[in-house]
């Protein structure tokens, strides 16, 4: 029966996905799905990135917690269309959560669509939300063994960053270690080194996103 459960529970995600991916295609919005564990800079990171991006493109941001409105409210500041989604003790969005809030966003005058998913380094990355690409922001402080212990997320994430490099001298973190657990996990995955505080590798984020975008833009339906 657990079983069952499952399959009908990952059914249903995956037709919402599908109309969400519907819907995204057919407007040319670009839609990256942010996930890692809690504290990892997730927030910070798309604060920087709108700074950056928002004169040349027009971003929405769906944000995912269990509770409260204090990430949407951060983006929001900014000038940004933020919708929060409080999950009120899920680990994690569906599709089906995403699809509730979509007539939130009018897509004929939306770029860019960032889904800031629930912190959690295991639950997100098993749901598709119909999203164009999968990101996994993971930081320095957490140690160099969360590739290996938590493989399903960055097996399905095509691009990992790693946040805060501004404290690498600080801390007991080998990037080489970092990159090389990856690489045996999705030889395709690519890692950029960031920093948000510092805005150190920032650049190469923002030229993958506009990269993404042009990508998007160009898809024949």
């Amino acid at each position: 029966m657990k079983v069952t459960l499952q399959t009908d529970v990952l059914t249903n995600n995956n037709r919402a996905a599908s109309y969400n991916r519907e819907l995204f295609e057919k407007t040319k919005t670009l839609v990256v799905n942010v996930m890692s564990s809690p504290g990892a800079g997730k927030t910070t990171l798309l604060e920087e990135t709108l700074i950056a991006l928002a004169g040349k493109y027009r971003i929405g941001v769906i944000e995912g917690d269990l509770a409260t409105q204090k990430d949407a409210d951060r983006i929001r500041a900014l000038g940004a269309h933020a919708i929060q989604i409080n999950t009120h003790g899920g680990c994690h969005l569906d599709a089906r959560m995403v699809a509730a809030v979509l007539p939130e966003f009018d897509f004929d005058e939306t770029d860019i669509l960032f889904i800031e998913n629930v912190g959690n380094l295991v639950c997100p990355s098993g749901y598709d939300l119909g999203q164009s690409h999968k990101v996994a922001v993971l930081s320095v402080p957490e140690g160099n063994d969360k590739i290996s212990k938590y493989p399903t997320m960055f097996m399905r994430t095509e691009l990992v960053l790693l946040n805060k490099i501004d404290l690498l001298p600080y801390l007991d973190f080998d990037v080489n270690m970092a990159i090389e657990d990856l690489k045996g996990i999705n030889a395709d995955s690519k890692l950029i080194k960031v920093s948000a505080r510092s805005k150190e590798g920032l650049d190469e984020w923002f030229s993958w996103i506009e990269g993404a975008y042009k990508a998007c833009v160009s898809q024949e339906r």
